[in-house]
């Protein structure tokens, strides 16, 4: 099941308006819990009748009919927003497990359908076996009501509900299903601690009469900017329709006019936009209105005998993900809970311990997809195939492998454009650098090993990087190499400012190119400053020396953190003889054999210092704006490009953001992207952070790759995309998309140093793009395990 819609506009039953919310934050919050916290709860109160609260009535009542369930909606019970509801197959399949007169109900009113049809620039791509399911909203509302008036739920229509807080004192239970503005999470903000972030993007909800054939996706190129329809089929006469564009967008087309009295110059100026995909058919609003999406993030989920549910929980883009289909899945852990725990308190710890990993996986791939269409401008000049290959792996939860399961025709057609040879995933096709071919596009990263002694890689590095090289990859990168002796992160990092050291590379590279011949090694170099003088990582990450600390130097005096070493500033003539430490360590490195050359600017080291202005406040030539804060890097960059062969690529690291405020941004990130490009870099590796250590970095799988993503498109220099890639349908399908050009892999190559090889042979490809040694050859295919099936029954005998 391909995760795409819902609802994502809250009902009127969830919504609270700005003055309720104001208002109940006055209000005073029990300071004890409920005396039945620590008991099964048999008065429950639920705020809000949409259809994650109705379902938690309903659930609720039914696992024990003797509880007494109470529901207050502030509106009518055929009042509601939206159109159509879309649920996954998981949910229904809880739904059904819960409570199957329910799901029968559901079953007998679903429109179903399996494509999803791209329109871009007059072409149409359909991708098929997705399986989809929606039903009309009013409906489902109607089948929810009906369940629990039958069960005995006290439904209490047109009713406020009393103050949260009062009703925490009188009732066992109360499940705040209140909506993404709900009154009850501001009551107890002190405690849920709620982070709400509005988007970039407006949107409105509106309904056609008539069926999509498809999950419909539609662009518009018009003289205002980019705008996007994103329509489905809710019934057998009408659909879902979303029309949603950039701020600046909907500004400069006037949207943000007072409509007439009746609504409806926006409904038919949308209709006016998308008439081909409507065929010239007219929209209908339900009193809907532009709007911004909410992201809704609370640390809590539950305060005493008080828990949240749905939207006041949390939200994520209807592009991705439905609010009804999460709320419901938030209904069915509660009740399970309830019913599984001793007592209340473990139940709603057991709820929230349940649902949150969940949930923030959800809202991490809904941010990625929110992202996505918030930066469609940058995607329109990619080949059509690819562009539609490109939006349906948006999120990253459908990728190349899944997609190609469900319609390898398609899939097919999006490798032949991008230039796949017959049997070829993307990852094994070559990529070029000036003189340098790269015969896949796996990368190993730089990993600091901390082995080295007085800078000199011996055998272990001979060990780990003569490994990796044997072990596929196109390009095996080093550690940061070290400049020079104060430049070291730790006593036990290596360096290129000795002969010896350098005679200590060869041997190395001499190894990877006569063992593993087509693999390309790199070194990237740089110089610690003030991070370093500092513990091996396993003794104490970043923790200063206990003695034998050497001096060091930074863009500004200023200690990593709290108890680090005051580095000096640099000056002037310091600077110049950094910028030769640099490049002493370039030509040995060019002596060393090494393919590639990679300068450190990145994670807080010495050059990444300069560029941040969280760690660069000098007042001289080299700070202040960003371009002065460029200015020592580009310097180093331009006299390393002027010794390093000619006919050797160069690629410079950064950190496209700092995670912290007032630090380097995204949009930095491009500017300094394009500034290297413009100065002979052949690809920017695009990593993120390490640069201050109050950062708060939002991880997750390829929780980067959006960075590199925006650099290769905004600043068009080839990337190196790095972070959290764990798989090789992760690398297939961010190459396919075109997202990055490489993909470097760090922990996967700990775990398995023949990561690409494996990779290889369980995609069962054996062509140009990776070759195994030929000492290794017997195992180029997977050990058989013994079986396990058992025989099936073949003859059947009756009584």
């Amino acid at each position: 099941m391909l995760p795409t819609k819902g609802t994502a506009t809250p009902s009127g039953a969830r919504g609270r308006v700005a003055s309720e919310a104001t208002a109940a934050r006055a209000r005073p919050a029990p300071t004890a819990p409920h005396p039945s916290v620590g008991t099964n709860p048999r008065r429950i109160a639920i705020i809000g009748g949409g259809p994650g609260g109705l379902y938690t009535a309903a659930l609720l009542k039914r696992l024990t009919p003797d509880r007494e369930v109470t529901v207050w909606e502030r509106n009518p019970p055929d009042e509601t927003f939206g159109f159509g509801v879309v649920l996954s197959d998981e949910t229904l399949g809880g739904i059904e497990h819960a409570d199957p007169d329910v799901y029968a109900a559901l079953q007998r009113d679903f429109t179903r359908w399996d494509d999803i049809g791209i329109v871009h620039r007059g072409t149409r791509h359909t991708s098929r076996g997705h399986g989809f399911a929606a039903l009309e909203r009013h409906r489902l509302l109607e089948i929810l009501h009906a369940r629990c008036r039958f069960l005995g739920v006290d439904l209490r229509f047109r009713t406020e509900a009393p103050d949260p807080a009062r009703l925490a004192e009188t009732y066992d239970l109360v499940v705040a299903a209140d909506g993404v503005h709900s009154a009850t999470r501001e009551a107890f903000a002190h405690v849920f601690r709620p982070h709400i972030t509005e988007h970039r993007c407006r949107y409105i909800w509106l309904a056609a009469d008539f069926p999509f054939d498809a999950f419909r996706f539609e662009i518009a190129e018009t003289e205002y900017g980019v705008m996007q329809l994103h329509g489905y089929p809710f019934s057998a006469d009408a659909s879902t329709v979303i029309v949603e564009m950039r701020e600046e967008v909907w500004r400069a087309a006037g949207f943000d006019e007072p409509d007439d009295t009746a609504g409806t110059d926006s409904v038919e100026r949308c209709a006016k936009i998308f008439a081909d995909a409507l065929g010239g058919r007219p929209l209908r609003s339900n009193n809907s209105a532009w709007t911004t999406f909410r992201t809704v993030v609370n640390e809590r989920w539950s305060h005493h005998n008080v828990v949240l549910l749905g939207d006041a929980a949390h939200t994520a883009h209807f592009s991705i993900g439905s609010g009804t289909k999460l709320a419901v899945e938030d209904a069915l852990a509660l009740a399970a809970c309830l019913d599984e725990q001793p007592s209340l308190e473990h139940a709603l710890a057991a709820y929230e311990a349940e649902r949150k990993p969940v949930v923030a996986s959800t809202q991490r791939a809904a941010r990625a997809s929110l992202e996505w269409f918030e930066n469609l401008p940058l995607y329109l000049a990619q080949p059509p195939r690819q562009f539609a290959f490109n939006l349906l792996t948006r999120s990253r939860r459908v990728t190349h492998d899944n997609l190609r399961l469900r319609d390898a025709r398609f899939t097919g057609s999006v490798e032949r454009e991008f230039g796949c040879p017959p049997g070829t995933p993307p990852m094994f096709t070559p990529f070029r650098m000036r003189g340098l071919t790269l015969r896949n596009r796996v990368v190993v990263s730089p990993m600091d090993m901390y082995s080295a002694v007085d800078g000199v890689p011996g055998d272990f590095h001979l060990v780990h990087l003569g490994a990796r090289a044997l072990g596929g990859a196109g390009l095996v990168m080093t550690e940061m190499v070290c400049v020079g002796p104060e430049g070291r992160i730790t006593p036990g990092c290596a360096g290129l400012y000795t002969g010896r050291q350098a005679e200590a590379w060869r041997r190395i590279t001499d190894f990877a190119h006569a063992q593993a011949p087509g693999t390309a090694i790199g070194v990237q170099l740089g110089h610690s400053g003030r991070k370093g003088s500092t513990k091996l990582m396993w003794e104490g990450m970043d923790e200063p020396l206990d003695d034998g600390n050497w001096p060091l130097v930074a863009a500004s005096p200023l200690p990593y953190k709290p108890g680090s070493q005051v580095p000096r500033e640099l000056s002037r003539a310091q600077l110049t003889d950094m910028r030769e430490q640099f490049t002493a360590a370039a030509v040995r490195a060019a002596r060393a054999g090494f393919d590639l050359l990679e300068l450190h600017c990145a994670h807080g080291y010495l050059l990444s210092g300069f560029l941040s202005p969280l760690t660069n406040h000098r007042t001289d030539a080299y700070g202040g704006s960003p371009e002065k804060r460029l200015r020592f890097p580009l310097e180093v960059f331009d006299a390393v490009r002027a010794v390093w062969p000619g006919d050797r690529p160069m690629t410079v690291r950064i950190s496209a953001t700092d995670w912290a405020e007032g630090g380097v941004t995204a949009e930095d990130a491009v500017a300094v992207a394009r500034a290297f490009a413009a100065h002979g870099a052949d690809a920017i590796d695009v990593s993120t952070g390490q640069v201050v250590a109050d950062e708060k970095p939002e991880f997750g799988r390829s929780y980067q790759t959006p960075f590199a993503d925006r650099v290769r498109h905004e600043a068009g220099v080839p990337v190196i995309a790095v972070g959290a890639i764990s798989s090789w349908d992760d690398v297939n399908s961010l190459i396919l998309a075109g997202r990055t050009d490489l993909c470097a892999l760090a922990r996967p190559h700990l775990y398995d140093p023949h990561w690409t090889l494996h990779a290889a042979a369980e995609q069962g490809y054996d062509g140009p793009g990776v070759a195994w040694p030929a000492p290794y050859l017997a195992g180029s295919r997977q050990p058989r395990t013994g079986r396990t099936d058992a025989p099936k029954p073949r003859l059947g005998f009756g009584s």
